[in-house]
């Protein structure tokens, strides 16, 4: 999964960032961990892993990670190309989901790009240069499919009915997202690929003092709230500088730092995990001495390719998907008595996989 980090100068964009890069240096157990500067790799937060490292006295954990990816480059215009505009969208379109970062706090030490604060604007600004980028593909594949209509085939009609009605709807400044579509729609809309069709998460970014606060007591994230509404979208409240502070330190400390807070966990911990549930995504489990470990998979995929993701031979050869509960493997102590209690289910093709199901996949090629 990677999601796109994105904000105006001098939001806190750069310094949620750091903290999310520091917290991915930190793990030398996920896969590629070697990454770019502008890449941060993060665990999505997952107790169950732990238990199962102690029960099965493992030598290794590997959690489900998450790919942040710091998208920079944006000024008005960028979807013409000024400045690094074509950079960024490009980087955009390769991700999966986008982080927004906006500004809710005053600090007369850090400038404004327009000199005052309002997190409406600020959102209107990225999401305008986007629609924009939008328009122009979307324009292309309908002049396209109305040329295509000439052939005759239902399909091309049906498509340029849909395109019109989408770049009416860019047009008028809206994003993709808000648009009402059938499912044949949906998929024509997957199709292009389009910057404001992704799902985000509009993240307040507040002051260290407003802190512990209610959100209700804060009127800039509550213009936040009512416009992540708007679009159905997802919002959620953090304070970049104190991810940064809580980066730096080690788990204890970072627990320690957190309780006077009053919080359980950090605000990157919430945002990994918000940004998984955003997509659609669950983990299951799979557990041994060798390894315990956590696979990302859809909502909705079923035993044989979710065998796929830990080898394509999985998929291929599938026979059974021997699955007990998490909860009820923890209880009993073992696989092994867990079988014994006849909790172990023999599961075929069609079953989908829920989170929390620890497996052992049977194969044969």
């Amino acid at each position: 999964m990677k999601l796109g980090v994105v904000g105006l100068p001098n939001v806190g964009k750069s310094t949620l960032f750091n903290a999310i890069t520091k917290a991915g240096a930190e793990c030398a157990n996920y896969p590629f961990c070697t990454i770019e500067p502008n890449v941060g790799i993060v665990a999505v937060p997952d107790n169950r892993l732990d238990v199962l490292g102690k029960l099965y006295n493992t030598k290794k954990i590997t959690p489900a990670v998450v790919e942040f990816v710091d998208i920079a480059g944006l000024v008005k215009g960028a979807s013409q190309g000024e400045g690094l505009g074509n950079k960024f969208l490009a980087n955009i379109r390769e991700t999966d989901a986008i982080v927004h970062v906006v500004r809710c706090f005053e600090d007369e030490n850090i400038t404004h790009v327009d000199d005052s604060i309002d997190p409406v604007r600020d959102i209107e600004t990225i999401n305008t240069e986007l629609i924009f980028a939008d328009t122009d593909t979307v324009k292309k594949r309908l002049d396209k499919a109305i040329n295509m209509t000439k052939t005759g085939d239902k399909k091309y009609k049906i498509e340029a009915e849909f395109l019109t009605k989408l770049y009416d709807h860019l047009n008028n400044i809206k994003t993709a997202r808000t648009l009402d579509c059938t499912e044949e729609e949906r998929e024509i809309m997957k199709d292009m690929f389009l910057l404001t069709a992704k799902p985000v998460i509009y993240t307040a970014n507040i002051g260290e003092k407003d802190m512990g606060k209610d959100v209700s007591t804060l009127p800039l994230v509550q213009k936040v709230i009512e416009y992540a509404k708007t679009e159905n979208a997802e919002y959620m409240v953090i304070c970049a500088k104190t991810e940064e502070e809580l980066s730096g330190l080690d788990d204890e400390e970072r627990q320690m730092f957190l309780n006077e807070l009053g919080e359980s966990q950090s605000g990157l911990d919430k945002l990994v995990k918000a940004s998984y549930n955003l997509l659609g995504l669950l983990s299951y489990l799979t557990a041994g001495e060798k390894e315990v470990r956590a696979w990302t998979i859809e909502q909705g995929t079923k035993a044989p390719q979710a065998a796929g993701k830990i080898h394509t031979d999985f998929e291929k050869g599938f026979i059974r998907a021997e699955i007990v509960d998490y909860d009820v493997l923890v209880e009993l102590g073992s696989f092994n008595a867990a079988k014994e209690h006849g909790k172990v289910r023999s599961e075929g093709k069609d079953y989908v996989i829920k989170d929390g199901d620890v497996v052992l996949f049977r194969f044969n090629v």
